[in-house]
């Protein structure tokens, strides 16, 4: 059965979050700021007496807690700074704590897993003047060098050293741990097409897996590539929660993309779902990145200009991509002729 969940990027929910998330029909919501959590900025990690806390009072409002973020690995750890070692060992009491609370899954970021400065960030107006995230390469004037093969091997090892620590935790704990595909996925970037293939090679492990992020995935390759990926992915079990974003363009094709609503782009939402369906996903599908509509206060994030990251109260452009997505579930079972609910 698939549910909807929605990306907050703060801990501090209010009433009016929970109450608009409620009667929007959300089943659960995913924390993206992992440094958000009360008791990390103390000691590290989060606290566990107001982590209950926390998920008490979103089950109150008829919702559960799907996927959370670890404390951030940073630059520092992934090139063997003094001292950074303290950044896994958080990351691996934090792990910890989530599954005493009953959290299963958990989200690790990695500093430099995205290649900065290769493409140009532009306003993409649509239609109605709705406002989206566009990049290209073409209009970049000044392109930084990507790291080298050499820099590359290094930043994998740290990467290594890292999962050989926590997947371990994570398994004996009954946590699945989830990475997201580099964004923007420029050729090369650690955890692009390859890198997923290689993470599956490195840790064959059932708890190791994927937030898959339909969008960047497209930008990468457009719908033939998420496809094919769903199909290989999922048939291993390693899809652990989908983004379900619509992109207009891609690299290869345009040299540039721009992000869009979800039935205002170049992939069929419908056809995503049923081939998530069919290779026997069961998780949340979760409406990401979406355009800022007029009335809008958008959750920015300067790594992703005029990107809508997170839920804010009263986003209209939210709202509506979380009534397209209930939608397209329960076409989805009256399609196939089996009952929405279990």
């Amino acid at each position: 059965m698939f549910q909807v969940s929605v990306t907050v990027n703060t801990t501090n929910l209010t009433d009016l979050d929970l109450k608009q998330l409620c009667q929007l029909g959300v089943d659960c919501i995913d924390f993206g700021n992992g440094n958000s959590f009360e008791g990390v900025k103390e000691q590290g990690y989060p606290d566990l007496d107001k982590l209950l806390k926390l998920k008490k009072r979103i089950r109150s409002w008829g919702m559960d807690i799907n996927r959370v973020t670890l404390p951030n690995i940073t630059e520092n750890f992934m090139k063997n700074r003094p001292g950074s070692e303290k950044e896994l060992e958080n990351s691996c009491n934090a792990v910890k704590v989530f599954a005493e609370a009953g959290i299963t899954l958990v989200r690790q970021r990695f500093e430099g897993d995205v290649f900065e400065g290769l493409s140009r960030k532009y306003k993409a107006v649509q239609r109605g003047g709705a406002i989206a995230r566009g990049e290209s390469i073409g209009l970049m004037t000044e392109k930084r060098q990507k790291p080298t093969f050499e820099e590359l091997q290094d930043w994998w090892k740290s990467f290594q050293i890292a999962y050989r620590e926590l997947v371990p935790i994570a398994q004996e704990n009954n946590v699945r741990i989830a990475i997201h595909p580099s964004d923007t996925p420029h050729p090369d970037s650690p955890f692009g097409g390859l890198g997923l293939h290689r993470i599956i090679d490195d840790f064959p492990n059932k708890n190791v897996g994927f937030v898959y992020c339909v969008g960047t995935r497209a930008e990468a390759g457009g719908s033939s590539l998420v496809l094919d990926e769903i199909n290989y992915f999922g048939r291993k079990g390693r899809i652990f929660l989908v983004h379900l974003r619509n992109v207009r363009g891609s690299l290869p094709t345009e040299g540039a993309f721009e992000e869009a609503l979800l039935d205002d782009g170049d992939l069929n939402m419908f056809r995503i779902l049923l081939e998530l369906r069919k290779v026997g996903y069961q998780g949340c599908i979760n409406p990401d990145h979406v355009p800022i509509l007029t009335g809008d206060e958008p959750d920015y994030d300067d790594r992703w200009k005029y990107s809508n990251i997170g839920w804010k109260t009263s986003s209209i452009g939210f709202a509506y991509s979380i009534g397209y997505v209930k939608a397209l579930i329960a076409a989805m079972y009256e399609f196939e002729g089996r009952p929405i609910y279990k």
